[in-house]
């Protein structure tokens, strides 16, 4: 059988068509995928979270270095690299040395804990605990700011193979009333009477008490509880005090629209002292 000139062309161009459509479609379903086939995370995707040891988590964040924000984000991504996760092999691609530049508060910077940096960066990307990834987040933010940390009891020094020896390092616990680098540590120095270049066994230790209480929340969010109706997700009654007036939508006359859920009066006094 013979065809035209025209007959060709129109072959051909159906020919190229349907290559073209067809590679489209190997590019959008393989979004995740390179040109060579390796993986790569892609923006709002979120890899399935499995049930980790908390300790065994904690000790391992303790013994990791490259400060605090890798030391939680490696920490609990590698267990989820090993983990009976259906994403394993996703989470083992992530280059968790990303995260070094989280130390004291971005690079030295005493702003955001690097504890905190690296639970959100971590929780953000998380699927299978029930769409409760702010509240998580929220829980864990709250949680630093109110708890007296490190964790300092016998179970946990020995459970992360810390000793009472290095105990007398840290000094004391204490408690943050900041997501900031900058409140925690001042707070911690002037409990235990020790400078910001002492810090080293304190701020592994609290690395180790993020990465326990953050995969105890992960737990508990995959089990199915609702972390949203913990005390402990919400601002303070003091934070929520002021957000009445401070609001996202609204405002009360002519304060300022606020958009933060961490304690206020940190550094804020308020206005009737």
């Amino acid at each position: 059988m013979s065809i035209n000139r025209r007959q060709a062309l129109t072959q051909i161009i159906g020919i190229s068509t349907a290559a073209a459509g067809a590679t489209l479609l190997g590019t959008s379903a393989f979004a995740a995928t390179d040109a060579d086939g390796n993986y790569r995370l892609e923006l709002g995707e979120k890899l399935k979270y499995a049930p980790l040891d908390a300790m065994a988590t904690a000790k391992l964040a303790y013994e990791t270095g490259g400060g605090c924000m890798h030391q939680v984000f490696h920490a609990i991504i590698t267990m989820l690299a090993a983990s009976d996760s259906a994403d394993a092999s996703k989470f083992a691609t992530i280059p968790t040395a990303l995260a070094g530049y989280g130390w004291a508060g971005v690079v030295g910077q005493g702003t955001l804990c690097g504890n905190l940096n690296a639970a959100g960066m971590l929780i953000n990307i998380l699927d299978d605990i029930n769409g409760q990834n702010s509240s998580i987040i929220g829980a864990s933010f709250r949680y630093y700011e109110t708890e007296d940390l490190p964790l300092s009891s016998a179970e946990f020094v020995a459970g992360i193979g810390s000793t009472d020896e290095k105990s007398l390092e840290v000094g004391a616990t204490s408690i943050a009333n900041s997501p900031l680098c900058h409140s925690s540590i001042s707070n911690w120095s002037a409990a235990s009477g020790k400078e910001f270049a002492l810090k080293g066994e304190r701020c592994k230790r609290l690395s180790a008490s993020m990465a326990y209480y953050i995969v105890e929340l992960l737990n508990r969010a995959y089990a199915g509880e609702d972390i949203s109706l913990l005390a402990i997700a919400k601002p303070s009654t003091e934070a929520q005090a002021c957000q009445s007036c401070h609001g996202v939508s609204s405002t009360m006359g002519s304060a300022a629209s606020v958009k933060t859920d961490m304690e206020c009066t940190t550094c804020h006094t308020g206005h009737f002292n």
